[in-house]
């Protein structure tokens, strides 16, 4: 049962990806490239960790692709939130 929730977790973070994915195809936004990519890091994490067969994950060296994904979403809103404006959007 365990290895099947996984499966679903991992479906999850992918179907996120795609959908972040798509949110960037349309409008170019980074912040959506970078969200796709940290989902599809967190469903690698998932899947690895369940394919290698790890009891627990928190003490295997995999634990570093789930800091890498956060630490991508923690950049990029934050680079997001103090980016200047450009010179044509200030009022």
């Amino acid at each position: 049962m365990i290895h099947f929730t996984a499966g679903l977790i991992t479906m999850g973070f992918l179907v996120a990806s795609l959908f972040f994915v798509k949110f960037w195809r349309k409008t170019r936004d980074i912040l959506f490239l970078a969200f796709a990519a940290a989902f599809f890091l967190l469903a690698a994490n998932q899947a690895l960790t369940v394919l290698i067969d790890i009891p627990r994950d928190e003490k295997s060296y995999l634990y570093i692709l789930r800091l890498i994904a956060f630490s991508i979403i923690i950049v990029s809103i934050l680079q997001k939130n103090y980016k200047t404006p450009s010179k044509d959007n200030r009022k």
